[in-house]
């Protein structure tokens, strides 16, 4: 994969030992050259020291960043004064060690909330970095960045001879609302700051904000995008740089979901005919966040009430008389598709279960055998309007509860 990679990057991912188990856990990302930046951000309202620094960094510098230092294992969260001095630390260190400009190094952290940033070990594991960096350290990197995941989380684009590429890490704590969940893109195209800003909101909108794996949103949550310029590609407005930035942020948001803690199943939720786009979405998250609709999903229960119910309290328009609801096995398209599944994923036919607010004669056993699929498409039609939207979660099950109850252990 290196040689498909944005040019200018170097990689690396080390142990410093802020994981107890000895993993990677410090990743390091540097560009040749300065980067126009962008990136977005958590909304929660105890937002963790490395979103506050960088937020500030970004409104200073948005084009001449050349690295981005990455911790997992402590979040570096509701640490006060202190901790913000420790994010601009763990930065400057950053600076020192690769002989970059002051102010050039973006930082993120992830892990348990409340802990200090051990510097003295980041810092020793900066040092074992730095020899490291390589464009072949990607997957090290990717790595470094994981907590709960079980697996690394990355994608790759390319766009007019540029090349687009991305991690990110998350498995649990998301619902992002800008997610804990990180992600870094790096591209060699040539895009200013204003221009990358507007892309990386209109990507991470239909992206990263269309999933939900337990409705919680990270105090840490950030992707930040990197654009280095060392192509010949010069992107004046989002274009086709757009399309290639949203479908690897997809890529990469499904891949959170389909490595969601303890998940078994990957369900899209899509809704369509509501009163506006914004009714949609509230509609589709309140069906992905339904605890009682992910557990019916975990034990194959066709219990399709608790969809219609989440519908019912989301605070969308609703006129139950209107209201269709099918299931399918398989994973759609776009909000725009049909109901059948996407070519090469056909599973089976749609199976209506409330035609006008009430259910017709169906097969219970056709309907219980969908809900058993490892992953099923959930589409609520509202018939109000040209509203739509869709949202990608999964189940909740016995495995999410025994990982987050011994999440400190």
């Amino acid at each position: 994969m290196s040689n498909q990679l944005p040019f200018g990057f170097t990689f690396a991912g080390v142990a410093c030992g802020l994981k107890k188990t000895g993993a990677l856990d410090l990743a390091l990302i540097v560009s040749d050259r300065p980067c126009a930046a962008a990136a977005t951000f958590t909304r929660n309202r105890f937002p963790a020291a490395p979103v506050l620094y960088d937020r500030a960094l970004l409104a200073e510098n948005p084009a001449g960043l050349r690295a981005v230092a990455i911790n997992a294992g402590i979040a570096n969260a509701c640490t006060g004064e202190a901790g913000l001095a420790d994010a601009a630390a763990m930065a400057a260190a950053v600076e020192a060690t690769l002989s970059l400009p002051p102010r050039s190094c973006a930082v993120m952290s992830t892990g348990v909330i409340g802990p200090r940033l051990p510097l003295a070990k980041i810092k020793d594991g900066l040092n074992q970095a730095t020899p490291a960096l390589s464009p072949e350290g990607w997957e090290a990197a990717s790595r470094a960045i994981m907590t709960t995941d079980t697996r690394p989380k990355t994608a790759f684009r390319q766009v007019d001879g540029c090349g687009i590429w991305g991690m990110a890490k998350g498995a649990g704590m998301i619902h992002p609302n800008m997610a804990t969940m990180l992600s870094v893109i790096v591209t060699d195209a040539a895009v200013a700051p204003v221009v990358l800003a507007d892309a990386l909101r209109a990507a991470v909108e239909v992206s990263f904000n269309a999933i939900s794996v337990d409705g919680d949103t990270s105090t840490n949550d950030t992707v930040l995008v990197l654009a280095n310029g060392a192509s010949e590609t010069r992107f004046l407005r989002e274009n086709g740089f757009l399309a290639a930035l949203t479908d690897l942020c997809t890529d990469l948001a499904q891949q959170i979901v389909r490595d969601g803690e303890g998940a078994t199943k990957f369900i899209t939720v899509r809704v369509t005919g509501a009163a506006s786009d914004a009714d949609a979405r509230l509609a589709a998250k309140a069906v992905a966040n339904s605890p009682l609709v992910k557990t019916a999903f975990y034990g194959g229960d066709a219990n399709w009430g608790r969809i219609l119910a989440a519908v019912g309290y989301s605070g969308a328009e609703v006129d139950p008389a209107r209201t269709d609801l099918w299931i399918v096995a398989g994973t759609l398209g776009g909000v725009g598709a049909g109901l059948a599944p996407a070519q090469g994923d056909r599973k089976g036919s749609p199976l209506q279960l409330v035609q006008g607010g009430q259910p017709p004669a169906y097969s219970e056993a056709t309907a219980s055998a969908i809900f058993a699929a490892s992953e099923i498409t959930v589409t609520v039609a509202l018939g109000l309007g040209a509203g739509q939207a869709i949202v990608w979660t999964c189940d909740l099950s016995h495995e999410y509860v025994d990982i987050n109850g011994h999440y400190r252990t």
